[in-house]
């Protein structure tokens, strides 16, 4: 039970870390208010109604297209600190303890020590079950 609970509390730190790290966009297609599509880590596709350029230079009839994109990045934590080498002494003396407090933790539990293998079992005078037989008639 307590092996089941340690993974299942340090797969989800794995995934807390992972989660606060990453940084993605999210991409929204709208034609006129209405949401059409939404795409995350690429572009939208959009809903085929996009307003074509004229073919001609000349041509000055524009109309405002109905369709817009929007796009939202949420960005990750990027304050880790990648370096080791700058930890200071209290954090050096905390690890050191932790090390040698979790390695002698598990230092005695690949002995299995009983009791009983110095004892020999006692010798049976008597068939004590036989003795106490009951029969009913």
């Amino acid at each position: 039970m307590n092996q089941v609970f340690h993974k299942i509390m340090s797969l989800s730190l794995a995934f807390v870390v992972l989660f606060s790290t990453m940084s993605f966009t999210l991409n929204m297609h709208y034609c006129g208010d209405t949401l059409v599509e939404t795409a995350i880590f690429n572009k939208a596709k959009g809903c085929g109604m996009e307003m074509e350029k004229p073919s001609t230079e000349g041509c000055s009839i524009t109309k405002k297209n109905c369709c817009d994109d929007k796009q939202l990045a949420i960005e990750g934590q990027d304050e880790l600190q990648l370096q080791v080498d700058k930890i200071s002494f209290e954090q050096q003396v905390f690890i050191a303890s932790f090390v040698y407090a979790y390695v002698n933790l598990f230092e005695g539990l690949d002995n299995n020590v009983s009791s009983y293998e110095e004892y020999k079992p006692p010798l049976v005078v008597r068939q004590i079950y036989k003795i106490d037989e009951t029969y009913l008639i």
